[in-house]
């Protein structure tokens, strides 16, 4: 559920197969419950949750829940009543970070995220600080082996995409914010399954990082993207090709 780069690519895939399926579930289950409330229980006519239910799939979770998920949104079945708010920061080597949280406690939320940048060489900032070097787009991930390039190709530049690249085992899409429906609409109809289709904050111009600041800007993300109220996380650095070679 993180932002478009080669590292947040790999660490993404590789988080998915690691033992935090169960965190992994409640930030999915958030995110249907809160599409749920804002525009309705039928996917057909609230495109935010047919994205979230794209994510649920893609991370295997059962029907049922995401059922419930749905009901707790729409009000059918008793539930928490969350909000959503955007944190904004500052890491190490001057690194921007941006936040998307839901939570039922903004005071418990707000407290703990600033710890957590405090203690990684890092600051939480005003509103604004760090946004401005970002902009918000739509990313789709398809399994590379879903479709050939040429059939992708086809299908997300006539639905109105703007870039497609190959990273690591699958297709990253690229469209503008108000295209990503459309887009995904497009891949879906061609018969390539989605397996994931979300807005993200990209950085405009991202900083090429290594060595010892590499490593302090990963352990910040990582613990703010470990917080159980905070959805995703977007960074404007990325891992040069040796610090990549490094993780990978």
């Amino acid at each position: 559920m993180s932002g478009h780069s080669k590292w947040s690519t790999i660490k993404r895939r590789k988080g998915a197969q690691d033992a935090k399926r169960g965190k992994l579930f409640t930030k999915v289950i958030k995110e249907i419950t809160i599409s749920a409330r804002v525009g309705g229980g039928d996917p057909e006519g609230n495109a935010r949750l047919r994205r979230a239910i794209d994510l649920a799939r893609s991370v295997n979770m059962p029907a049922d829940n995401v059922t419930r998920a749905i009901k707790k949104g729409t009000g059918e079945l008793e539930g928490v009543q969350y909000e959503e708010l955007l944190y904004e920061g500052v890491g190490p080597d001057g690194a921007l970070f941006i936040c998307e949280v839901v939570t039922d406690n903004r005071n418990r939320t707000i407290a703990e995220v600033r710890k957590l940048f405090d203690k990684n060489h890092g600051q939480i900032s005003s509103s604004g600080a760090a946004l401005w070097a970002f902009e918000q787009k739509g990313i789709i991930r398809v399994d590379k082996d879903a479709a050939t390039e040429d059939e992708l190709f086809e299908a997300a530049v006539g639905g109105g995409a703007e870039n497609m690249e190959l990273v690591g085992d699958e297709w990253v899409v690229t469209t503008a914010r108000n295209d990503l429906d459309a887009v995904r609409d497009a891949i879906d109809k061609a018969g390539t399954a989605v397996r994931e289709a979300a807005l993200a904050y990209i950085p405009n111009n991202p900083k090429v990082v290594e060595g010892n600041d590499a490593a302090k800007l990963i352990q910040l993300y990582e613990a703010l993207e470990d917080n159980d109220d905070v959805q995703n996380v977007f960074s404007d650095f990325e891992l040069s090709e040796q610090a990549l070679a490094e993780m990978a």
